[in-house]
């Protein structure tokens, strides 16, 4: 029950879980893959993974190396590998990028630059 760890979307385990309900301010640094399905006032610097599912919602900026995007983001997200925003996400604020997936129905309202490798 307890050491089983929590599985993320994509399987990977998840190493951090601010849950549905849960309300944070400030900043957040972490390593691994991080699930947020509850509410954060300030930036999340993430050494991995991060999600933020349906109920999530973000108003800061974002760095992670890979980003999944379900919920609400107000704010710019970095992410150095890649950033998926599926259809039921709504980001408003620049992305800088390696690589993109926008899925038809999400909302981004921002510029976008992609990362290359003379960048």
């Amino acid at each position: 029950m307890f050491g089983s760890g929590r599985k993320s979307i994509n399987g990977e385990k998840t190493d951090t879980l601010i849950g549905k309900g849960t309300s944070v301010e400030g900043t957040i640094n972490a390593e691994g893959t991080v699930r947020l399905d509850g509410k954060v006032h300030g930036g999340l610097n993430i050494a991995g993974n991060l999600i933020v599912g349906e109920e999530g919602a973000i108003k800061g900026n974002i760095k992670a190396e890979n980003a999944f995007i379900a919920g609400v983001v107000e704010g710019n997200v970095i992410a150095t590998s890649q950033l998926h925003i599926t259809h039921t996400a709504k980001l408003i604020g620049d992305i800088t990028v390696k690589n993109v997936i926008i899925d038809e129905g999400a909302i981004f309202i921002g510029n976008c630059k992609i990362i290359t490798e003379n960048t």
